[in-house]
Order: C-alpha cells, then structure tokens, then sequence
C-alpha cells in the first residue's frame, strides 16, 4: 500500500508540474466564460519556465496525503468511506461503496493538488491565478458531475423509471435555448408583477436611465430627498425585491421621499458611451433632477457596488468645480480605492486590458451573458455545477427564489465604458490617487469631499472584499461610519431587520486605522441587520419633515409611466 501511494504521488506531482508549466491555461477554456478565456490567452507568467516548489511545503503534503490514502483505503475495505462534502452528502453515495470511494478520493485529490498549488514558488498573484485555474479544473471534474458516477442521480433515474434523465434532458434544451443554466424558475416571475413592485413613476429620462420617484408611505417626509444609484452591471431591482427585503421600500417606510436611478440595457445606440457619460449625462443629471423636482438644496444618496463607484467619482467631479449638492453619502460594498479586489484580481493585467481596449474601447458591447458567467464561476460549485447536476442529471426544476431571477437578468455594458473601468481602477488603481484620474474634464480628488458617509462592507464578499470596501475610509475626509455586515456581496446586503439574521459590526470610538483588521479588533458585534444603524444615521442627516407630496414629478418632470418603468424590463 505504501509503495503505492509512493507511486501515485511522485505521479501526481510530476504531472501537476507539467500542467502547471506548459497547459495550465488549458484548463479553463472549456469554460463558456468568456472572461475566463481571455484571462488564459492573455496571460504568459506561468509559460517560462518549469515550476519550482516550495519543498518544506511539499514534505508536509506528501506526508499526509501518504496517511490519508492508507486511510482512506482501510474505510473503503470496511465500507465505512463518507465523503464529507454536500456535493456528495445524500444517502445514495453513502449506501454505494463504489461511489464512497471514488468521492472520499477525488476530495484526497482535490486537497493535495490545492496543496501543490499553494505550494509553487511564484508571486502572490502568479499564485492565485494558479490556485483559480485548479480550482476550476476540480469543480469541473468532480464525480457528481457526472451520470456515469454520481449515485444520487442514478437512484433517482430508477426511482422515476427514467423520467429524471427525460427532464433532465428538457432542461439542458431549454436552458441552450435561453443561453444560460437556470438557477430558479424564471417563468414564475415578472418585473413589475412579483419583483420590483413598490409604487412609483418615472419622472425623467434620457439614453442612460430613467428616474424613479416613489409614493411615500407616510404622511410626512424628510426634507432632503434621497437619491439611490445601483450597479449597472445589473437591474435595479436587487433593491426592490420582495416588499419584506425591499431595501426601496425600506427607506420610503421610514419617511424619505426617495428617487432610484433605473439604468437603461445597453443596445448599439450605446455603444460608444464612455465613464464620462455615465457620471454626467446619468449620476450628476439624476442629482440634479432630483433637486428640480422637490426643491430641495442638497439630497441624500447611496450609491451600491459599481453604483457606488460612480456616485464617488461624480460628488468628486462636483466638489472639483466647487458644487456641494450631496448632503451625505452611503457607499454599500464598493469600491474607490482598488488596491484589494479579491479574486477579480487574477482577470487583470496589462495584456488582458489591453486586449478588451483594442476589442472594445473605441465601440461596442460587453454582452451581459459574459459578465454573469464570470462572475457565477468565481463560485462554479454553487452557481454553475450544482444546478448542472440539479437541472440535467436529476431533471429537477430550480425552486422559485428572487435573487437568482434577478441574477439571470443580466445587462450588457457599453465597450469604452468597461475598458476605462478597467484600465483606471482595477488595473492603475488611479481613482484613489489625487488628480491622476480625469473625468468630465475635473482631477479626481476624493479628499476634497467633506461630507458625511456611511460605508458598508459584507465580511465574506467575494466581489468587494471587506478590505476593499474599509479601504475607502483612508481617502474621505469627512465625518465617516463604517460598519460590516455577515455574509456574502448581496445577502449581506438584502438583510431586511424583520428577518433577524446574521450579524453586523460598529465601531463607536470614530478611529479608522490603517486596515480593516485593525479595525475590527475595536469594533463589537450586534445582532441582526446592519439597517437600523443605518436608518437612524441616515436620519440624523434628513433634515426636518415636511408634508409629503400629493403627486409625481413638479413642473417639466411630469410622470412618464408607473414604476418600475421600460428600461429595467429590456433583456441584454
């Protein structure tokens, strides 16, 4: 037995240097995602030359992977092998001792070649980008992917007399056709009927988005109006799913006459808008709009994930040229400062920008079916390969959930506007540093904004890590509240307070140090949703109540249709 584990692992490590030196890339073009492609074809740091080893990582490897194949083969003989993992967790692996084994091995083996990559002398992000590309292959490659193998899949096929593969082959065809794997049942929603329902009208618009005004659900409001600007990588509606975790909702219930910006599904027309037009023509005119219709001097405005991006660079254009119409600001899991980025990280370098600028910057379209597939397989096992095995191997429908509806709705972006996202933030990091950026003709100066702000960060946020989003406390110099919420980038986000879950951090004593470590070893943990934290600073800078008004829109703004309007109903 020893001597063939020996085997097996000088075999393993032997091919694993030869995948990672000359095929490493290979293993993601299987993917539909574009993005992933690109990111293989562009990218030359792991073609050179062979693969060196860190080898004090390597002995320690060996050795338990030596012990865990004894072990692993002793509880296959005693038919007591229970993988421990929820691809492999129903009673059907359990009871096949074939099917126990061939999981309980492919997690040995998915462990150490984790191991072997974490285990490369390389720098940290050559790492990364080789422990993303193994992460791929093993989620790809797992045994539950497959009929022939998985136990669960093959139980439900006899059950059903066959009914299960029948189904399953109906989804795959419907899901070819609608050119996405389906994570809930789309058919039992409708924008405007079952999703983004709080009432309202659409008071403006123009190529880039339409403004929302909604109905109080109070006899008075607050003075200053409050101004949302969600991501347009994606529909507004995250914010307005369900009236019980309506974030829309949630703000007009606590007496604030509130404005969405609903952006528009880019088609050609759009195809040569740049980040310029979406801060002036859309965040700043949506300001300004705002200002006409209630008459108020200065709003307030949130500005969520890519949203809170922009909301940023246009109060910065503003305060450049001396306009102060933002009376406070929320920023929820965004991004000014792009020092840390997470997993997106390993997508960029000079080559792979460069090759989107030559493809896109001067015109033309980021298709929304190639940004969500990149961002489902930042998590493949639980956005991609589980509704695989779900959808086609047990033929089962996905159960009704608005959040991944909303998540299948995707959005196209224009090409020059994505390139100088790109280039500017991810890639230079230049919006964070004074007057390196240009935008609207203003050097880009974060420290020129004086205003309150709330920032929020979600601790497990795999899009804006939780540093990321803290980061943006170094370079605002008002009065600033930071507060982290449990969870993930949306769910931490969508966490209304009547559900009573999850937790969420303060800090109460006002010091922001350097990093959000050193910020949470003073913070203290509540119970609940981070809202009421937030409702009641957000209140703090509301202003006075007055009466609420009797109609949509005032003088040129007049309603245009009811909420929630044409644009969030286009399809990319």
């Amino acid at each position: 037995m020893a001597q063939t584990s020996q085997a097996l692992w000088a075999q393993s490590v032997q091919q694993f240097q030869e995948a990672l030196a000359h095929n490493w890339a290979k293993s993601l073009q299987s993917l539909q995602a574009k993005d992933l492609s690109d990111l293989t074809a562009n990218s030359s740091d792991l073609k050179a030359a062979p693969v060196q080893f860190n080898q004090d990582k390597i002995q320690v490897l060996q050795q338990q992977y030596l012990q865990d194949a004894a072990s692993l083969w002793a509880a296959s003989l005693s038919g007591t092998a229970q993988p421990k993992d929820k691809r492999f967790a129903s009673q059907a692996w359990s009871d096949n001792p074939l099917a126990a084994f061939s999981a309980s091995a492919y997690l040995l083996n998915a462990r150490t070649l984790m191991g072997l990559a974490d285990a490369v002398e390389a720098d940290a992000k050559a790492r990364a980008r080789i422990r993303f590309a193994v992460e791929q292959w093993l989620a790809a490659s797992a045994p539950s992917n497959f009929l022939a193998f998985n136990a669960d899949a093959q139980q439900k096929a006899i059950e059903t007399k066959g009914q299960s593969i029948a189904k399953g082959v109906q989804n795959m065809l419907h899901d070819m056709q609608q050119g996405h794997v389906s994570m809930t049942d789309e058919s039992l929603f409708e924008v405007g009927k079952n999703v983004a329902t709080t009432e309202g009208a659409v008071v403006f618009e123009n190529e880039l988005f339409q403004l929302i005004e909604y109905k109080p659900l109070t006899a008075r409001v607050y003075e200053k109006p409050f101004l949302l600007v969600p991501p347009c990588i994606n529909k507004f509606y995250i914010l307005d799913l369900q009236p019980e975790n309506s974030l829309i909702r949630y703000a007009v219930a606590q007496g604030h006459r509130t404005f969405v910006v609903s952006w528009r599904n880019p088609d050609a027309s759009l195809a040569k808008k740049t980040w310029d037009n979406y801060v002036e023509d859309a965040a700043i005119k949506a300001i300004t709009v705002t200002q006409e219709i209630t008459g108020a001097k200065t709003i307030n405005a949130l500005g969520f994930c890519v949203g809170g991006t922009i909301l940023g660079t246009a109060l910065a254009v503003l305060a450049a040229s001396g306009e102060k119409p933002v009376a406070s600001a929320t920023f929820l899991t965004a991004l000014l400062d792009f020092t840390d980025t997470g997993i997106l990280d390993v997508f960029i370098d000079e080559a792979f920008v460069k090759y989107r600028e030559q493809e896109m910057g001067q015109g033309g379209l980021l298709k929304g079916q190639e940004l969500a597939s990149t961002f489902s397989f930042l998590r493949p096992n639980d956005l991609v390969w589980n509704y695989v095995v779900g959808n086609y191997l047990k033929g089962e429908t996905p159960p009704p959930f608005d959040l991944l509806y909303w998540n299948s709705d995707s959005t196209n972006l224009p090409g020059p506007f994505y390139a100088w996202y790109l280039r500017n933030t991810y890639l230079e990091n230049k919006l964070c540093q004074p007057g390196k950026a240009t935008v609207c003709g203003q050097k880009i100066d974060f420290r020129k904004l004086k205003l309150p702000v709330y920032i929020y960060g979600s601790r497990e946020d795999h899009i804006v890590p939780i540093g990321g989003a803290y980061a943006s406390t170094q370079h605002l110099a008002g009065q600033k509240r930071f507060v982290m919420g449990a969870s993930g980038h949306i769910a931490g986000v969508i966490n209304p307070p009547a559900a009573k879950k999850r937790s969420h951090w303060v800090r109460e004593d006002g010091k922001f140090p350097a990093t959000q470590a050193d910020w949470q070893a003073g913070a203290t943990e509540q119970a609940g949703s981070w809202w009421t934290d937030w409702a009641s600073w957000l209140q703090s800078h509301a202003g006075k109540q007055i009466a609420a008004p009797k109609t949509y829109g005032k003088g040129k703004h007049k309603a245009i249709e009811p909420a929630p309007g044409r644009y969030v109903k286009a399809k990319a």
